[in-house]
């Protein structure tokens, strides 16, 4: 049986504390600005619906230290995204596993939550070879891994004056990965096994 988790949402259609994740997208889908996150206790969703958003919010950091598996390598970025509906506000960052600190964070933008895992990849790319550094990348999306590979993003969102933005970004994306060689290594992160990816953004 799945532990009973409670979300908490500062800002959306009605906000306040819910005990399942339906009920909490009722009230964040489609709401620009959205501000949510899960709990584990009761306790912990009071005291944070009662604080301010920005104390929990992207502050990963801050959470007790999380016991990885020995097998994980410490010394490694993992990179995750997340959308508010699908399409939706969708958003990115890369972690460094090591310490839990942000080192890069996109968005909110319309997108999908696939585009977003391709594009946290390759910005993770870009910027470990532009800075040097000799580090694997975890990610969890299966199809994000094989559309890096590919040099492609194979989304069907409709490419329209509102998404326009976000197909230059792919476009860029696409092309770095055609124009540039690397040698760091794509490890899918084995959510099953291991828990939630380190760069999750913890709202489901």
């Amino acid at each position: 049986m799945a532990k009973q988790k409670y979300y908490v949402v500062w800002d959306g259609v009605t906000p306040g504390i819910y005990t399942s994740w339906n009920d909490c997208q009722i009230q964040i889908k489609g709401y620009e600005g959205a501000k949510y996150k899960s709990f584990e206790s009761k306790e912990e969703a009071e005291q944070a619906y009662s604080s301010s958003p920005y104390a929990y919010i992207g502050k990963q950091a801050k959470a007790a230290p999380r016991t990885l598996p020995a097998n994980i390598i410490k010394q490694s970025l993992a990179v995750d995204a997340a959308c508010s509906g699908n399409p939706g506000a969708m958003e990115y960052r890369g972690v460094y596993i090591e310490s839990g600190q942000e080192i890069f964070r996109f968005g909110p933008m319309k997108g999908t939550n696939n585009i977003g895992e391709f594009l946290a990849i390759v910005h993770g790319l870009a910027m470990l070879k532009k800075q040097n550094l000799a580090m694997p990348i975890y990610s969890d999306s299966v199809n994000a891994i094989s559309w890096v590979k590919q040099k492609k993003c194979k989304t069907k969102l409709p490419r329209t004056p509102e998404t326009e933005e976000l197909f230059q970004i792919i476009e860029r994306a696409e092309n770095w990965l055609k124009n540039n060689q690397y040698s760091t290594r794509i490890i899918k992160w084995e959510t099953k096994d291991w828990g939630e990816i380190p760069a999750d953004f913890g709202r489901k």
